[in-house]
């Protein structure tokens, strides 16, 4: 009888790692090759110092493979996905590795001390969600309300510009990653532990790892909602946050335009699909007000997300206008609803009908 893949990844699944999971579950197998009886694979450990331990999980990964009928001879490697982490020198505080690979599924559940956790969403880049979670998270401090706001995007962190921060994150002890505060809200984005700049070049077990670990090794405190300002589309951040923690929900941002709505559908049919509850819409870029003569246009469009919140059953949450000043207050890190002007009142009353729902 031929050996098939799954055959091969069946036996690597009861090979256990020295840490938790297994061969299959924590995707360590690369390059899985079947020709005729034989098996040629990669087992690709994080970096060199994990590699050196791994040697008995290569072996007994190979037995496994050659013990199977139709297969003679396999060919295993062991390599490493990276460097060896540098030495911590003598006093200094222990080295925190982010962009691991994810732990073992334990199911879904929520960091202690947080009551709700709420995923702002959208379905392509440049609809203005981060703009929208940063300021949701401000007008929701502002309104008594304990919040936490993590900047899941992380290929494109833009949470440390638009609150202000620059200070890295600290951990005392390469394990708890202490979060920083900024106009009221606690924050934690991949943006404050690398260097301004520096591009994340990873796979997506990687970026699997990383959201595992800035919701669940960061210490959050007591938060009443966490805002998740995931990246645009439907991709491993989305799929990883919906598996493994107790999402309460998702907003979904858009723009009244065909073309982003097109998207936005698609980020729905996603939360839909994963059995996360869609709590309603924002409209973002809604209107323009010209500000030397006062006239109103609609550069985008005016109401298609309203209009698709009606079609699909959502509370659409409201409008928010395209100003000069949202952009001048989200690079200069003061977000927009920190003031008490009309973009201000906006974001406060999304924020109100979060809280009045019991969303936030």
């Amino acid at each position: 009888m031929p050996v098939t893949r799954d055959t091969v990844l069946a036996a690597l699944s009861r090979i256990a790692l020295p840490d938790g999971g297994d061969l299959v579950s924590r995707d360590l197998v690369r390059a899985l090759t079947v020709e005729g009886d034989a098996v040629r694979f990669v087992i690709e450990a994080a970096d060199a110092a994990q590699a050196a331990g791994m040697e008995p999980v290569r072996a007994a990964a190979q037995a496994a493979v050659e013990a199977l009928e139709g297969v003679t001879r396999a060919s295993v490697v062991l390599t490493a996905h990276g460097p060896a982490a540098p030495k911590t020198a003598p006093g200094a505080a222990p080295s925190l590795k982010i962009g691991r690979h994810p732990t073992a599924d334990t199911g879904p559940q929520n960091p202690a001390g947080i009551d709700r956790i709420l995923a702002i969403a959208s379905g392509k880049g440049g609809v203005g969600k981060s703009t929208v979670a940063s300021n949701l998270a401000v007008a929701l401090a502002r309104q008594g309300r304990r919040v936490g706001l993590l900047d899941a995007d992380i290929y494109g962190p833009s949470q440390p510009r638009m609150m202000g921060v620059s200070r890295r994150a600290a951990s005392p002890d390469g394990k708890i990653i202490e979060p920083v505060t900024a106009h009221g809200v606690t924050m934690m984005s991949i943006g404050l532990m690398m260097e301004e700049g520096q591009a994340v070049v990873w796979r997506g077990p990687m970026l699997m790892g990383a959201l595992q670990q800035l919701l669940g090794q960061v210490t959050w405190g007591e938060l009443d909602v966490l805002i998740v300002d995931l990246p645009p589309g439907t991709g491993d951040i989305q799929l990883t946050l919906c598996q493994r923690s107790k999402l309460t929900g998702a907003v979904v941002v858009s723009t009244p335009q065909d073309v982003a709505l097109l998207d936005a559908r698609k980020a729905i049919d996603m939360f839909d699909k994963l059995k996360t509850p869609v709590l309603g819409l924002i409209e973002n870029m809604s209107t323009y007000i010209c500000p030397n003569c006062g006239h109103e246009a609609h550069i985008f469009g005016h109401g298609g997300v309203a209009a698709e919140a009606a079609k699909i059953g959502v509370p659409f949450l409201g409008e928010l206008p395209l100003a000069l000043e949202v952009r001048q207050a989200g690079d200069g890190g003061t977000p927009i609803a920190l003031g008490d002007g009309p973009v201000a009142q906006a974001y406060g009353a999304i924020a109100a009908r979060l809280i009045a729902g019991g969303m936030a």
